[in-house]
């Protein structure tokens, strides 16, 4: 008998303890996956069973990327740069208009250009705060009340959504004149993204601006122009996008525009380029490093994605001054992809037992009883890990060691719970899944290495505490993306059911039931994660990492937007190495 449809779970208590041991006394067997036999190494002593995921190899060689070289490290165009960017802050010092000035900072922001002028956006905004009083400019213009909200949110000020009360007649719906208003419907729908849970207007406004949009489009009455911009929001809003591919993607589209500022488009392109530059510098580093400890020619079974692995820091945190945490970041994520490859494809449960064991000891001597690929693979770890705390230690004075190889274990933990899961055939509840699945797509170890990177005064554990809640819902979301865009593939391969699955076989609801469940859930995390940043945007005490949790959702928007972004790398992937590592803008 089929189970009965749960027309929602409870998505409030995620974070809830589970028998850890049911998966040995429960008979539901998943679809076997095709085995091959091969020996592990040639140093092994036996011959075992072992799975294949038969991933593509890096369409990126060394050679190649070690000879990326960039004109624009010259001084003379940093000396360029360094004028425009003082021609535009005097731009934003002039007086304007509120309405102007907004315009001008929410096109610097999709430009890629706002990390310059953080102290001028910060007054500005403030001003136009504290002047609410004075709102005339506004008074009747949806356009402009958006946008207004939007860029206050995003600075993290809890402007309410009163603010479109006034576009809502007695009913609450909202009014028949603004159906012809596509700049406003469009602002509308941007802003309606930043909305917090429990706000029912702006979830109105949303499905109206929604309706409303697609409507132009179908009847074609809009110019090329706009209908980009539109087409654009709606395959993914302004709030869930990562910066830098935005700035990529805005800079050709603002040049198209007929009232674009030259100046602006010439800093925009010049500013691009000579990021661009400090990235492949990061990118040579990183490759190096990753040609130096031969881990991917070791474990020729598992992905080599060291580039794809840079594109992931870049959208963590692009400015150029962040050099250490994209180069630190970019390491980890070749580790935990090949580690990860290790638990869902290649090793016996036997070896992954041992090999979590000496994770969670990192003790080099726990070494011994394991095979001669993952003493490689944990070496590899460990010596990076105690690298980065070492270089941690001698400029920062912070000892994270305890606090990095925690987090390591716990990952491993994870993963190795999902192996035994998928050995035995058990099939978790949805709660369950997420419970553990939320640290096992590796979001926490990403991020308490970004938090060890960006500590000012407080312990790494204080510092976590402080923001957990974010830490939770950025991972809970980039999880739940990646099950949405590689599900399919990893069951055809074999792997634990993913949210999709166990939605499905919890409820008895049909996939596309399951991908709207869990797509919903996507938003109210997003809600969740609005109202937390909200709660402490102006009290945090590291602003550079909280940036960094919400890019990290961002960027699993982003790789997973298409598919599986990250596994198969030449596709979308490639072509947006291509733009933000590769090709300079002419």
């Amino acid at each position: 008998m089929a189970l009965r449809l749960l027309p929602s779970l409870p998505i409030t208590t995620f974070i809830t303890k589970h028998n850890k041991d049911t998966y040995l006394h429960n008979s539901n067997i998943l679809r076997a996956p095709r085995y091959v036999v091969v020996t592990a190494n040639a140093s092994d002593q036996k011959v075992v069973n072992r799975r294949f995921a038969n991933y593509h190899p890096s369409i990126w060689q060394y050679d190649h990327i070690q000879s990326l070289k960039s004109n624009y490290k010259e001084e003379s165009f940093k000396e360029q740069a360094t004028r425009l960017v003082g021609e535009v802050r005097m731009m934003l010092e002039k007086a304007m208009e509120p309405r102007e000035k907004l315009e001008l900072i929410d096109t610097l922001q999709r430009l890629g250009l706002s990390y310059h002028f953080q102290n001028e956006i910060k007054r500005i905004l403030e001003g136009i705060r504290s002047d609410e009083g004075e709102s005339s400019w506004k008074k009747g213009n949806l356009y402009a009340t958006a946008l207004e909200f939007r860029l206050l949110r995003q600075q993290g000020y809890k402007v309410t959504q009163e603010a479109f009360s006034s576009f809502q007649d007695e009913m609450g719906k909202f009014n028949a004149s603004l159906c012809e208003d596509c700049k406003g419907l469009l602002s509308l729908y941007e802003a309606s993204f930043l909305s917090v849970e429990e706000e029912g207007m702006l979830d109105t406004a949303r499905d109206f601006a929604t309706e409303q949009l697609e409507q132009h489009l179908g009847q074609n009455k809009i110019d090329e122009h706009v209908r980009k911009l539109v087409e654009h929001a709606l395959e993914l809003p302004l709030h869930w996008r990562a910066s830098r591919l935005e700035a990529r993607w805005f800079i050709d589209f603002y040049e198209e525009r007929e009232e674009r500022n030259p100046m602006l488009l010439e800093l925009a392109k010049l500013d691009f380029n000579i990021v661009q530059a400090v990235h492949q510098d990061d990118l040579r580093h990183a490759s190096k490093w990753w040609r130096d400890i031969s881990l991917g020619e070791k474990l020729s079974f598992a992905r080599d994605r060291l580039m794809e692995g840079l594109l992931w820091t870049v959208g963590y945190m692009f400015e150029p001054q962040f050099g250490n945490i994209r180069r630190a970041l970019t390491k980890l994520i070749a580790l935990i992809t090949s580690i990860d490859d290790v638990y869902d494809v290649y090793g016996t449960l036997d070896e992954l037992e041992l090999f979590t064991q000496a994770v969670d000891r990192w003790d080099i001597n726990a070494m011994d009883l394991l095979p001669q690929y993952l003493k490689i693979c944990f070496l590899a770890l460990f010596n990076t890990i105690n690298e980065l705390a070492f270089d941690n230690l001698k400029e920062n004075g912070f000892h994270t060691i305890p606090f990095l190889k925690k987090a390591w274990a716990d990952l491993c933990k994870a993963q190795l719970l999902e192996a035994k899961w998928f050995h035995s055939g058990y099939i978790p509840t949805f709660n369950e899944y997420i419970d553990n699945a939320w640290v096992s797509i590796s979001g926490p170890v990403i991020l308490s290495h970004a938090c060890s990177l960006t500590l000012t005064t407080k312990d790494c554990l204080e510092h976590w505490k402080e923001h957990s809640n974010i830490i939770y819902y950025s991972c809970l979301i980039f999880r739940l993306v990646d099950d949405l865009g590689t599900s399919v593939d990893e069951l055809k391969r074999g792997d634990v059911p993913k949210s999709i699955q166990c939605y499905m076989h919890e409820t008895g609801s049909s996939e596309a039931e399951a991908r709207e469940y869990v797509k919903n859930l996507i938003d109210t995390t997003w809600k969740k994660m609005n109202e937390a940043y909200l709660s402490m945007a102006h009290s945090t005490s590291s602003p550079t990492f909280v940036q960094i949790a919400l890019n990290v959702a961002r960027m699993g928007q982003c790789m997973y937007q298409y598919g599986d972004g990250h596994g198969v790398a030449d596709q979308e992937t490639r072509h947006r190495v291509l733009l933000l590592l590769v090709s300079s803008i002419p």
